[in-house]
């Protein structure tokens, strides 16, 4: 067990790790990345463990608010199932193929976290950058977790926001509201099909989520570039949202895992969840708020 095992790990840490009793690697390619079960089965880390980020339930649709919060029982079963203890150290590993494929894995890593998992750490360049290097292992084959007990959640709520916490912040502006979105969704020229108003929360600030990834090497850029792409950003509290929670995970993971912001919350919901109550501002290039 690490206290400190947290943020990313490179496939170097990792390989002399795998043997580890308390180690947990947790594959989770999905439709995301154009793969799934079937491309874990033609090769994997070895001892991983698959669950499809898509079809197993990390995320649930609430309303017409597709990228919500499961419910906590969901949860506990699902990472039980996979045979995650609260001592084990558990590695994501994406495709790493691409800024929503990360994105994917910082949701992961941001929900375990939520549920009080203290230690896990995402691969650094996913499977792509395993595979890379031929004098790593692959192994072929269907996945075998050892299912542990239902996980015993206990809810970090600090990490998680609501459309009212949001709202207090639109309006207080004593929290920053981080908008993971690409210009054309921040300025209202297009919208996600379940969000009801085009736009951004009022007072946000921009910050496309793709800026953070590199697609050459399908690792997160440098630390450095990182820090001047979030230095508009204030310390102190801050919000991360997009459409459904999803892309804004890893601007939520870079702030807080990396940067080392620990007041920055998810808002899981986002633009599909605020925009269902049409007492909630939405903001536009055009105008402060329609």
């Amino acid at each position: 067990m690490s206290d400190t095992f947290s943020g990313l790990i490179t496939p170097e840490a990792l390989a002399p790790r795998l043997a580890d009793s308390n180690l947990v690697v947790l594959d989770i390619r999905s439709s995301v990345d154009g793969g799934g079960r079937a491309a874990y089965e033609a090769g994997h880390i070895p001892g991983a463990v698959h669950t499809n980020y898509v079809a197993d339930g990390w995320r649930a649709k609430v309303g017409n608010a597709p990228g919500m919060l499961p419910p906590l029982d969901h949860l506990a079963g699902l990472v039980g199932s996979l045979g995650i203890k609260p001592h084990d150290d558990v590695v994501i590993v994406p495709a790493g193929v691409s800024a929503t494929d990360f994105a994917a894995a910082a949701r992961v890593y941001w929900t375990l976290k939520l549920i009080g998992h203290g230690q896990q750490a995402i691969l650094d360049g996913g499977f792509r950058a395993w595979s890379a290097d031929p004098s790593r292992s692959i192994e072929a084959g269907p996945s075998a977790p050892n299912p542990a007990e239902p996980y015993p959640v206990v809810v970090q709520q600090r990490l998680r926001s609501t459309a009212d916490a949001a709202l207090v912040a639109s309006k207080s502006r004593l929290a920053t509201l981080v908008d993971a979105r690409s210009a054309s969704y921040f300025e209202g020229r297009e919208k996600a099909a379940e969000a009801t108003r085009a736009g951004h929360i009022p007072g946000a600030i921009s910050r496309d989520y793709a800026e953070a990834f590199d697609l050459s090497t399908g690792r997160l850029k440098a630390a450095g570039d990182l820090s001047a792409l979030f230095s508009g950003v204030p310390n102190g509290p801050a919000i991360s949202y997009c459409n459904t929670g999803h892309t804004a995970a890893l601007n939520w993971f870079v702030l807080s895992e990396l940067l080392g912001n620990d007041e920055v919350s998810l808002y899981d919901g986002s633009m599909t969840d605020w925009t269902q109550d049409l007492e909630r501002p939405v903001a536009t290039r055009d105008s402060q708020a329609a």
